[in-house]
């Protein structure tokens, strides 16, 4: 048996990998049941729900009647500067207490995210990704801290809150 798309087929395995994966993690919580939830059960849900989607990928991966679909380079650069881009957002936004680390707030975070983010395509443009993220600083703000007013730090440790 052979499959006729290289992307499908991978794409399904890790769909399912992933899926398999927050399935067996949410089981370290409390599950509940449909009428009262607990912290496991949409991660639960969530998991089983990519990892069945991931099994009909792969299984699409033997059917296709197009032509074969090979998987080409790997495109490093946006890989690496999302992932870089994220990971600057998550320490930015709460610090790294282990090795004195403070933090620097939603803000900043932002703005680190989508600045670092903007390099993962050629010939990005420093102004244009400034722009994009004070729109998106002044759209998480409000929506995040003023509408839904969850608790956590907007301005760096020296501004104070």
């Amino acid at each position: 048996m052979q499959f006729r798309s290289q992307k499908d087929f991978v794409s399904g395995l890790l769909f399912t990998a992933v899926g398999i994966a927050f399935a067996v993690g949410a089981t370290n919580f409390d599950i509940g049941g449909a009428a009262r939830m607990g912290p496991g059960y949409f991660p639960l849900l969530l998991g089983i729900v990519l990892a069945l989607l991931g099994v009909l990928v792969t299984l699409q991966s033997f059917r296709r009647s197009a032509a074969q679909d090979k998987i080409d380079n790997i495109a490093w650069r946006p890989l690496v500067f999302i992932l870089l881009a994220n990971l600057a957002f998550g320490v930015l936004l709460v610090g790294l207490p282990s090795v004195g680390l403070p933090h620097f707030g939603l803000i900043v975070a932002i703005y680190a995210l989508v600045i670092i983010s903007g390099y993962a395509r050629p010939n990005s443009s420093l102004k244009e990704s400034v722009v994009l993220a004070t729109i998106l600083a002044v759209g998480s703000y409000a929506a995040f801290v003023y509408a839904l007013n969850l608790q956590f730090p907007v301005l760096p440790w020296f501004l104070g809150q």
